[in-house]
This record gives C-alpha cells, structure tokens and sequence, in this order.
C-alpha cells in the first residue's frame, strides 16, 4: 500500500503517471495544428536557419517542435523556462510541436538558442506565412490596408546620466572581478570604484540643489574618467586566455568600454550645456536603442524602438521595426506600407489609410503611382480629401481600428511592450512574436466562426 500524509487509508494500488486524454478537437492549438501546412511552414524556417548556420555539422534539430514551441510563445507571453514546463506536461502544446509519440521535449536553452536564431527577420517571414494563409482562406483581405507607427517600450531604467555612469561603473567591477587576475586585481585596488559609491549616496540624499547636483555629477566624471582610462590601457595590453564566464566577462568589459568612449562625451556636453545630445545613448547594453517622442499626456517621450504597424482588412497585422528613429517616421511609412504591401501581395491595395502625419502632396502622388485608388490620408489644415462619400467614411472607420490591433499588441498578453530582452537583437524577435502571436489567435477564431463552433478556452 502506498503511504499517505494525515488519516485515512492509503491507496493499494500506485496511480499511474501517464495519464490518458483525449484533445479537445476545438482547443485554439489543435486548431492551428490541424489548419498549418506544416512542410511549407518548416521550409520557411529551414531556408532562415540555413543562411545563419556556419554549417550543417551535428545532430538535424528538431525543427517541428521547436517551431511549435515558438507559435505556443506567441500564443502567450511565456518565459523560456514556462515554455518548457508547458511542452513537457500539456497535452495539446505536444500536440502542436509533434511531440504526441514521443517522451522528448525541448529544454530553455534550445528554445532560446532558436529564437536567437531566427532574430526579428526570421519571426517576421513566419508571421508574414501566416498573414498569407490567411488570405488564401479569405480571413483577410489586401485590398484594404491601414498604416501607423508607435514605439515598443524597453524594460530598462529611466536614463539620467548619473544612474548611467553608476551602472557603468557597478558592471565593471561585477565583470572585473571574473575576467582574470589582473582585471580582478585592478577592480580590487582602483579607488574611484569606493570614492564613487559615496558620491552617489551623497547625491541621492543631498542633493536637494542645483548646484549639489552640479557638483556630484562633475564628481563622478572624474571617476568615470579615470576608470575608463585605465581599462583601456588594461584591455589594450591584454592577451588572457579565459574560458567559460571569465570570456564572457572579458567580452563585456570591452562592450562597457566602447559603449562608454561614446557616452562620455554626451555627458559632458549634457553637463556643460544643459542640453541633450544628439543621438544619445540611453542604456549601455543596448546602446542602439533611443528616445521616441510621442507627446502623451503624462509620457511625452517613451525608450526603445519605433516600429511600423499595417492592418489589413480583417484585422491581422505586419509589423516593420526601425534601425534609427527617423527610418519610420510618419511621412515616410506611409509610403512604406505600401511598399511592404506591394512585394509580399503582389499589388497595392485599392484602399488606404493612413492620419495627418503621413499627408503631404508627395505622398499623394507615391501612392497614386503604387496602384493606390482610394488615398485616405488624412489632410492638414484646409487640404481637401482626396476621398468623399462611402469611401471616405469606410477609410476613418478602418483607420480608428489599427488603435485598438496597437492596444492588443501591448496587452499583457502577447508582451509587445516591455519584452524581457537584454538585446535589441530579441527586442526586434519579442515585438514580432506578440505580432505573430495576436495573428495566429484571429486565425483560429476566424477558422472556428466558419466551422461553426466556440474555441475551447487554453
């Protein structure tokens, strides 16, 4: 008999850990497992992965369950280690990978490393495979499209400079410490690295002046200063032979020293003028990330990328994200879309939106010679419409509904806003997954509402 906590008899006979369930046929996941035509899904991501591998040495992946796996992330906002646990024990998640005859399943850091990977443009062309199976099930329709920008939050720390040169110096030393003996030794003897703990605790708590935070600013430039030459001259004449975390602490301090040689200079002109620098760098691990200005109320500006939103009649969603802030700006996606609109359709749409930030007489006239009849971009001023009537009505009503495909998008859900990414490399994959991911669920309620049944709740 098996023993058993508190009263009662115990069970004579043990219950059996594998258990026997059926999948419910109208769950979201068997849904999408039975409506993808998985070879050419599997082509796609195979095509990714050979243009990024060095080569083809080692084991095949498991290519199935690993892109299920990461159409069961965009379903839902998962860590890595969720998304584990997930395939591992829930049935209709092993149904979407493939993994229904088999006791295999991926662990976190295959998912990562697959994901890695195929980075913001090998997500993009899956979410772009869905958009156009879609199509061909008319779910959707490109003869509609409406245009807009907004900007993807990153999880990262407001960026005032005395909270970056803190953080500089704090890393330094978390990495002096593991890259060898000389950097640790030189962690452990430099004194700016103590000198500037108390320049910061005098800042924070009595800094109730101006010219206090003057003066405890200009004190840790001179600490930054002096430790950022130093660590040059160390990593200059440096020729370790690390491994493991000592390599990848060493690795670090050289990112913490480039990034800094261009971030100094902006504090100091910042520190000297009053005023912010142009390009400036607001995170020193993802130095390529930058200001977005929205004008607000209450959040005038917001940190990390801009990205490009098109929505095509029937809701499902392409997304483009911008290297710098002025690649997609408002005048130049509006013709951009279009564009994008163009190559993976094969025409432009008939119809398009777009608000009066995108308005202007060239763009008018790009958009004529793209194909696009209907322009509904929105004048400034006193400019005419250059639709009327049914049409006119239809484009405003079409316009209003990408605001709510972009509050989707940053619901807590799908993890558009605020991704848990360290790079801007897996910023770029997290906002295109939570476009994925929002696509896939209207797939599925698309494909039950014509088969006549609810989708059972995941």
């Amino acid at each position: 008999m098996t023993k058993k906590h508190g009263h009662g008899q115990g069970e004579l006979i043990p219950r059996s850990k594998r258990p026997s369930i059926p999948i419910d046929s109208s769950h979201q996941l068997a849904v999408l497992t039975e409506e993808l035509d998985w070879d050419e899904l599997l082509n796609v991501v195979e095509e990714i992965r050979s243009a990024k591998v060095k080569n083809n040495a080692g084991r095949p992946p498991h290519l199935r369950a690993l892109v299920g796996a990461l159409l069961l992330k965009a379903s839902r906002d998962l860590t890595f280690r969720q998304a584990e646990d997930i395939v591992r024990y829930y049935a209709p998640a092993r149904y979407l990978c493939g993994l229904t005859e088999t006791d295999w399943s991926p662990d976190h850091n295959t998912l990562h490393d697959f994901e890695f990977l195929l980075g913001e443009e090998g997500v993009r062309l899956v979410n772009e495979y869905v958009v156009k199976l879609a199509l061909k099930e008319r779910l959707t329709f490109s003869s509609l499209a409406v245009g807009d920008t907004t900007a993807q939050e990153a999880a990262i720390p407001y960026p005032n400079e005395m909270k970056l040169m803190a953080a500089f110096l704090s890393s330094v030393a978390v990495a002096g410490a593991r890259a060898g003996k000389k950097l640790r030794d030189f962690v452990s003897r430099a004194e700016q690295f103590q000198q500037a703990k108390e320049t910061l605790r005098e800042f924070l708590l009595f800094g109730t002046t101006s010219e206090r935070r003057r003066q405890g600013l200009a004190q840790m430039l001179e600490h930054v200063r002096a430790v950022q030459a130093k660590l040059g001259r160390m990593l200059a004449g440096l020729s370790p032979r690390l491994q493991g975390y000592g390599k990848v602490a060493l690795r670090r301090l050289h990112q913490l020293h480039q990034v800094m040689e261009r971030l100094l200079p902006q504090i100091e002109y910042w520190h000297r003028t009053g005023r912010v620098a142009k390009r400036k760098i607001i995170n020193l691990f993802m130095p390529k990330l930058y200001s977005v200005l929205r004008g607000k109320m209450g959040k005038p500006v917001e940190f990390g990328l801009n990205w490009g939103i098109t929505r095509l009649k029937g809701g499902f969603v392409l997304a483009h994200v911008a290297a710098d802030r002025q690649q997609l700006s408002d005048a130049r996606y509006a013709v951009k879309s279009v564009e994008e609109c163009k190559r993976l359709f094969g025409r432009a749409p008939t119809a398009y939106a777009y608000d009066r930030a995108g308005h202007s007489v060239a763009n008018v006239e790009k958009l004529r010679q793209l194909g696009v009849c209907q322009i509904g971009l929105a004048p400034r001023g006193r400019c005419a419409w250059q639709v009327e009537g049914t049409a006119k009505r239809r484009l405003i009503s079409e316009r209003i509904r990408i605001e709510s495909s972009i509050g989707t998008l940053k619901s807590r859900r799908y993890g558009f806003n605020r991704p848990r990414a360290r790079s801007e490399r897996m910023m770029g994959a997290y906002g295109q997954r939570a476009v994925l991911g929002m696509n896939l669920t209207r797939l599925a309620k698309g494909l039950a509402d014509r088969a006549g049944f609810q989708l059972a709740p995941m």
